[in-house]
């Protein structure tokens, strides 16, 4: 049976938004006189002698949204001589052909849409070894992307061969805990193969709820998010391990409620492969802490060390983390609008949004979807001529693209995880096209949605709406009832904290990863309940 990358497993469980503090883009950017560019990612992979090999795919990029034709990838693996294999992907409706031995060419038959934040899961290619193949052989696939009328990138990835083991992961974990209360969790691994493995690794996905309440120095953490561990102890055949670890819930957590963690265990080889991808988003699965040595001990077992190694049964690597929070902790999301002024034919700046006024943090990453649905109403004198790309003009029940510009009322679907104390922005652009005095539009938060994600249980619901005045008469500002929130030529509407590179770094992880979900369900057409 194939089995898939550690890096494919993870992005199907969603873990590239374990990274919402990172910046993660594609390392190329597009400008007015810049031509476009199209960027490739491989991954490295590391493979088990005598197994059936892995599942690999490419990531495109573009520096700017662009429609490509004659897509094609060209895998050549020469170097790897008679070690390793590239066969297209069964399960998969992609064309490739074998021009020559160690090259396989892929050809997309259709048009391909691609923008700047990527496009995941191109050209599966199934990585075998070859009945020939060792433990510690090694050597490079050149993925080559090209497509009509532009010119074509490369990206070298390293293929290792290692020695197969089979890591299991132990019994999903249940436990309790109010905001702000401390618990323990057992990290559980066996071996379940016949072979000795040299150490292991495991990283984890938690929700922002859950905090390390130790910091050792053989694992890694982002803040108290604890982000992966590394034991350089052997485990033996049939043996089982384990290690208690110390966490603690943020007071900020939402309540009652519940917070989820996976983990995956894998080898020390894999867990290379994966922090290489992880390094080519700019992303560090973080910094390690200063509080001593996690150590595995043994639990029960029955009983070397050769080059690299790999799991054959990566099914079974996984485990999970249950939270149920106790406890009441709720929040309060208050509109914010601004205020404009300007002669006829000016195009001014108006940056509205909402503000998490606590106690608890929102977050919706695992599931992508928006914390608040946010209704936009533009002032009946204005026009838009510059909208965010995750507001959508409105009309009836048709919704138009993100981003588009000239509508009169705007669907937004932000950020799907807001701190308590942050707020998020959305700019726009409006020309005004007749002075009126105290022309006004209105902000909506907590709409009710046919869609996943919003916020219902509001503890202030009064100031869920705020206004958007252009001309205001002397005394009246844009915020709630009125009030004093932003002002002059567009204000300005901070954002802070974890929310301001949200949208654009989990949303080009998640899609690098292979993960559309986030970014699919912002452009979905959603519709708004009045």
């Amino acid at each position: 049976m194939l089995t898939y990358s550690t890096r494919r497993w993870l992005a199907g469980l969603g873990v590239a938004g374990a990274f919402v503090a990172a910046s993660a883009s594609p390392a190329i950017a597009a400008t007015e006189e810049a031509p476009l560019e199209l960027g490739v990612y491989f991954g490295n992979t590391t493979i088990a002698a005598d197994s059936a090999g892995k599942v690999e795919s490419a990531t495109i990029y573009s520096s700017a949204p662009v429609v490509l034709r004659d897509l094609t990838v060209r895998y050549d693996y020469r170097s790897l001589a008679d070690k390793v294999t590239l066969a297209e992907d069964a399960e998969t409706s992609t064309e490739c052909t074998t021009p020559e031995k160690g090259v396989l060419l892929c050809t997309a038959p259709w048009e391909v849409g691609l923008d700047e934040w990527g496009l995941a899961g191109i050209f599966p290619v199934v990585i075998a070894p070859t009945d020939s193949a060792k433990d510690g052989d090694t050597g490079t696939v050149k993925a080559t992307l090209s497509a009509a009328g532009l010119e074509a990138v490369s990206h070298d990835a390293t293929i290792r061969v290692g020695e197969g083991v089979d890591l299991a992961a132990g019994p999903a974990a249940e436990v309790s805990a109010a905001p702000g209360e401390k618990f323990t969790s057992t990290l559980t691994i066996s071996n379940a193969g016949e072979t000795v493995a040299t150490g292991a690794s495991v990283f984890f996905y938690n929700d922002h709820g859950i905090r390390a309440e130790k910091h050792y120095n053989n694992c890694t953490y982002v803040d108290d998010q604890l982000r992966s561990c590394h034991f350089g102890e052997n485990l033996a055949p049939g043996a089982t391990y384990g290690a208690d670890l110390s966490y603690q819930l943020g007071k900020d957590t939402y309540a009652p409620g519940s917070q989820y963690g996976e983990i995956v265990w894998m080898t020390p080889a894999e867990f290379e492969d994966f922090d290489a991808y992880l390094d080519s988003e700019g992303v560090s699965a973080g910094k390690p802490g200063t509080d001593g040595k996690l150590t595995l001990a043994e639990l029960g077992t029955k009983a070397g060390a050769r080059g690299y190694q790999a799991d054959t049964e990566p099914e079974n690597n996984w485990s999970s983390l249950e939270v149920t929070v106790t406890g009441k902790n709720g929040t309060d999301l208050e509109a914010i609008g601004d205020s404009a002024s300007g002669k006829k034919g000016d195009r001014v700046d108006v940056t509205i949004g909402f503000r998490n006024n606590g106690p608890a943090t929102l977050d919706y990453s695992r599931g992508g979807s928006a914390v608040t649905h946010m209704s936009v109403e533009i002032p009946t004198n204005t026009t838009v001529v510059a909208a965010p790309d995750f507001c959508a003009p409105v009309n009836g029940e048709e919704w138009g693209e993100w981003g588009e510009p000239g509508g009169r009322v705007y669907g937004c679907y932000p950020t799907p995880f807001i701190k308590a104390g942050d707020q998020e922005a959305a700019d726009f652009t409006l020309r005004i096209d007749k002075v009126v005095l105290n022309d006004t539009g209105t902000v909506k938060i907590n709409v009710p949605c046919q869609c996943d994600g919003g916020f219902y249980a509001d503890l202030k619901p009064a100031n869920d709406t705020a206004k958007i005045l252009v001309n205001a008469a002397t005394g009246q500002g844009g915020g709630q009832d009125g009030g004093g929130e932003g002002g002059g030529d567009g204000g300005g509407l901070p954002v802070t904290g974890q929310s301001t590179g949200l949208i654009a770094g989990l949303g080009a992880l998640l899609l690098a990863a292979g993960v559309g979900g986030y970014l699919v369900a912002k452009r979905r057409r959603t519709r708004f309940v009045a």
